[in-house]
């Protein structure tokens, strides 16, 4: 009897939550493409949540593909490596997606290089669970769901705490965006080595892969190849909703429990990992093959030939819409990532970071300003809102300026899903105005820590 299995039971998910149109049909069955390498790559040092890392390189010094041009300042930062052969151009001050300035790396290709990576594979067996964290952290590896959160930092498991359950996250609830979609369809054999890979230095009872109904392909390729494991993994259909994605509600959904605020997954055993992360942790060890590139989906109505790609990190941004086609006339808007949580991007200047899931090109006829009205307390925002947060008297709050009271509602736990401003029929930007007063509050409790220091 197989200890690979497929639940058979009807879809399981969280209560609360949104169904927005879903959009996948534009890209879903568009295979993936390697990005052609261009002239010019842009690296800022800050690619991760955490400490940025810092430069090994010189202007002018030649580097090869795969080389680490940037080491970790910290346990929270990680490697960054060269996308190329080429030379570096300049170290100083580049554009970011996030429309700000830091610190980074320029590169010019070498027209002459045929860009090959020669490493060999790294031997697990050859290493301790320090050695393992260590060599994720060399390997620039991130969360490449979005958040970019350093992989190493979540795989080392705390002292008194245990990792009962490794969960793949192969959802992507968030409308449009396919590139996990075909990462799962396309690369199973690496996701399934990953789940091995983790689970050899944690030693976990059981595995999940958590995939929404609507990726039937990718349910039933990864259930089948799984059958030869021995280690039990489990592929969980789940309910198509938004955010089924986000790792509290997927715990819900599958285990029943509920992560208490303030509290993280690995509370109650469980550690999160996206697909595309475990595939990047396959490949690294596999063929020596570090973080220099990723999986993104490049799509929208406006967009002219929606696309997923293997697109080499720092690559321009303008570079890979031209690569897919270039916009449309009808074109009005690009964002970086989905419809619900991604940024507007101002400019196609700024590179491809391994935190891009997707570039999302919409038309002018579904952008539109919203006129923003007093709030009627309809309860939609209560209604939708996947943690049982009252966005509604936040918002309030955060008109007001009444920062410290909106800790008493629990205002930290809020992950910025922006389900309360879909379904606002006044228009009120409440996601917008929590990110404001979460970032105030952050920085007073870092005037307060420092002052009580000193």
């Amino acid at each position: 009897m197989s200890l690979i299995s497929t639940f058979n039971g009807p879809a399981l998910t969280f209560r609360h939550g949104i169904h927005p149109e879903e959009f996948k049909e534009l890209s879903n069955s568009s295979k993936i493409q390697r990005m052609p390498f261009v002239e010019d790559y842009i690296l800022p040092l800050a690619q991760h949540i955490g400490a940025p890392s810092v430069p090994l390189v010189k202007k002018g010094q030649k580097v090869r593909r795969g080389e680490k041009i940037a080491d970790p300042s910290g346990f929270v930062s990680v490697a960054l490596h060269s996308p190329v052969d080429g030379v570096v151009t300049e170290v100083g001050l580049v554009d970011t997606p996030q429309g700000n300035v830091l610190p980074g790396i320029k590169i010019k290709i070498d027209p002459f290089s045929n860009q090959r990576f020669e490493k060999s594979p790294v031997d697990p067996d050859s290493m301790d669970t320090r050695g393992f964290i260590a060599a994720i952290q060399n390997a620039g590896i991130v969360g490449l769901g979005g958040a970019a959160f350093p992989s190493h930092v979540k795989l080392a498991i705390p002292d008194g705490k245990k990792c009962k359950y490794i969960m793949l996250n192969g959802c992507e609830c968030e409308p449009f965006l396919t590139a996990d979609d075909r990462t799962m369809i396309e690369f199973p054999e690496m996701i399934i080595d990953g789940i091995l890979l983790m689970n050899h230095f944690l030693k976990s009872e059981k595995a999940y892969i958590a995939i929404e109904e609507n990726k039937p392909e990718a349910i039933e390729i990864l259930s089948r190849l799984a059958s030869d494991s021995d280690f039990p993994i489990e592929v969980v259909p789940l309910k198509v909703k938004y955010p089924q994605g986000a790792e509290k509600m997927m715990i819900t959904a599958i285990l029943g429990d509920e992560v208490p605020s303030g509290k993280l997954p690995l509370d109650l055993g469980v550690l999160v990992v996206n697909v595309g992360t475990t595939r990047a942790i396959s490949e690294y060890f596999r063929s020596g093959f570090p973080l220099v590139e990723r999986i993104m989906t490049i799509t929208g109505t406006a967009i002219k030939e929606p696309s997923n790609l293997l697109v080499p990190i720092g690559t321009p941004m303008k570079e890979v819409i031209n690569w897919c086609g270039g916009v449309t006339h009808a074109a009005s808007r690009i964002l970086l990532g989905g419809p619900m949580m991604g940024a507007v991007q101002k400019t196609l200047d700024v590179p491809v970071v391994k935190g891009t899931s997707g570039l999302l090109v919409l038309s002018a006829n579904e952008v539109r300003e919203f006129n923003e009205y007093n709030c009627i307390r309809c309860g939609r925002c209560i209604d939708a809102c996947p943690l049982f947060l009252n966005p509604a008297r936040m918002g309030l709050l955060a008109k007001k300026g009444f920062w410290d009271e909106m800790l008493d509602h629990h205002i930290m736990d809020c992950f910025e899903c922006g389900s309360c401003s879909f379904v606002c029929p006044s228009g009120i930007p409440l996601v917008q105005s929590f990110r404001v007063a979460k970032g105030i509050l952050r920085e007073k409790a870092l005037r307060e820590k420092s002052a009580n220091t000193n």
